[in-house]
């Protein structure tokens, strides 16, 4: 009787290892990106209101509810290159201000406002555009000014006529030496004029002094 060799089955390995497959890194969720891109947005906000704020002489806000691209547009063409008009929310207006004399604007935090910096001692002339828009576009009751911080002061509504009516430099300087000429009377009336505007032509007169000093010196 012939006897048949099959070949002997190999066993299986009781376990079998197979190499795992890379992962794949998850695609952020799209409401992930969206915040981060909400939060860088409002992180440079505060910085350009932050570097709005150097060098600023007046910060006031104006309620722009109702105004058009168009009209926006207008008032920002008609204002002085050393004023800047920027639209930002309350709350980031609010946290770059935290902390400085401009904080004293936070009541006027409400609604929406665009933002004046004002980057001049002339403070009257920053202010006259937006007065001939209000009284062009017949807003002076929609869009008024909501408040002003100057020199740490905050300035109602009520209250713009002072800044709007302020002497130029060069109209105190005229008063100041004029009464530094005349009659003691003229000087004291003078001097009764607020601290800011008889500092800033004392310390002119001063200048003035020492220039026309050095130039005797200079021919002597």
């Amino acid at each position: 009787m012939e006897t048949s060799f099959l070949p002997t089955a190999r066993p299986l390995p009781a376990f079998q290892t197979l190499a795992a497959a890379p992962r794949c890194p998850r695609p952020l969720r799209r409401s992930t990106i969206r915040a981060a891109i909400s939060r860088g947005r409002k992180e440079d906000t505060v910085a350009v209101v932050r570097e709005q704020l150097e060098g600023c002489y007046l910060l006031a806000g104006i309620r722009y509810e109702g105004l058009t691209v168009k009209q926006f547009q207008g008032i920002r063409d008609a204002l002085p290159e050393s004023c800047h008009l920027l639209v930002a929310k309350n709350t980031l207006v609010g946290k770059a201000i935290e902390g400085t004399p401009w904080e004293a604007l936070k009541p006027c935090m409400k609604g929406m406002n665009a933002w004046l910096f004002v980057h001049t001692e002339e403070v009257p002339v920053a202010l006259k555009p937006y007065r001939a828009f209000q009284k062009e576009e017949r807003v002076e009751e929609t869009n008024d000014f909501i408040g002003a911080v100057f020199e740490g002061k905050y300035y109602a509504p009520a209250e713009f006529k002072s800044l709007e009516t302020m002497p130029s430099r060069a109209e105190v300087y005229s008063k100041l030496l004029g009464a530094l000429n005349g009659p003691a009377t003229s000087l004291v009336t003078t001097l009764q004029a607020p601290a800011r505007d008889v500092v800033a032509v004392l310390s002119a007169y001063v200048r003035k002094l020492e220039e026309e000093s050095g130039a005797g010196d200079g021919t002597a």
